[in-house]
């Protein structure tokens, strides 16, 4: 290996870790606070032990936890992450919801960061949405089918250009597209945050990073 390399090799690896640093861990671990925000819970959901340790069942009916904060309010890039287990249910179940906030008013704005799921014949396939004044997009590949009832880790990353979505660390989809930040907001996990398509399934953790990382740097299952 060259000098060269190494100091290249060297100046990545800093890079990645600093980027970790700076990255907000949210663990499912109790219903009262979740990364060090009080909750407002709607329904019953449940702590559940699980594989991967502690996680917050939602029955797909009326469960729900609302949470304010929005992690990665100022991101001009990004690495939004979740280990999930999906249990079946709807269709069109909106799970994890990062939405904007109008400073003046308080109401939520259009801009927003959501992951849904689609559940077709006892499967389910990931649809990442990201809005930001005119520049929206959805990525959904319909024939990229997982098992339900397993944990499974995704992930929407922006690098400040392109857009992209993994499952389980395997690339999905991806476009072209230049996103604002978002400005301050809240999170609702289990459903939309205006109360509609609720989640049936559990979710253990979740890592926002305000920066794009490559699936080697993703949030491992149970670390």
């Amino acid at each position: 290996m060259t000098f060269c390399k190494a100091i290249r090799i060297a100046a990545v690896a800093t890079a990645l870790l600093s980027a970790q640093s700076d990255s907000t861990t949210w663990t499912f671990d109790r219903l009262d606070n979740i990364g060090g925000h009080k909750t407002t819970v709607l329904g019953d959901p449940k702590v559940i032990d699980s594989p991967l340790g502690k996680a917050v069942l939602f029955d797909g009916v009326d469960d729900a936890l609302f949470i304010d904060n929005h992690p990665l309010a100022g991101a001009r890039t990004f690495t939004y992450e979740a280990i999930f287990r999906p249990d079946g249910g709807p269709f069109e179940q909106r799970w994890f919801h990062l939405s904007e906030r109008d400073p003046a008013t308080g109401a939520d704005t259009e801009n927003r960061m959501l992951f849904e799921i689609r559940v077709v014949d006892g499967k389910w396939y990931l649809d990442s949405f990201n809005q930001s004044g005119k520049a929206s997009r959805a990525l959904m590949n319909r024939q990229a089918l997982h098992p339900l009832g397993v944990w499974h880790h995704v992930a929407s990353v922006y690098d400040g250009k392109e857009f992209r979505n993994y499952v389980d660390g395997v690339q999905e989809g991806s476009a072209q597209i230049e996103f604002a930040p978002h400005r301050p907001g809240h999170t609702s996990v289990g459903v939309r945050i205006n109360k509609v398509f609720f989640f049936k399934g559990a979710v253990h953790k979740a890592r926002f990073t305000p920066q794009a990382l490559p699936p080697a740097e993703f949030l491992k299952a149970g670390k």
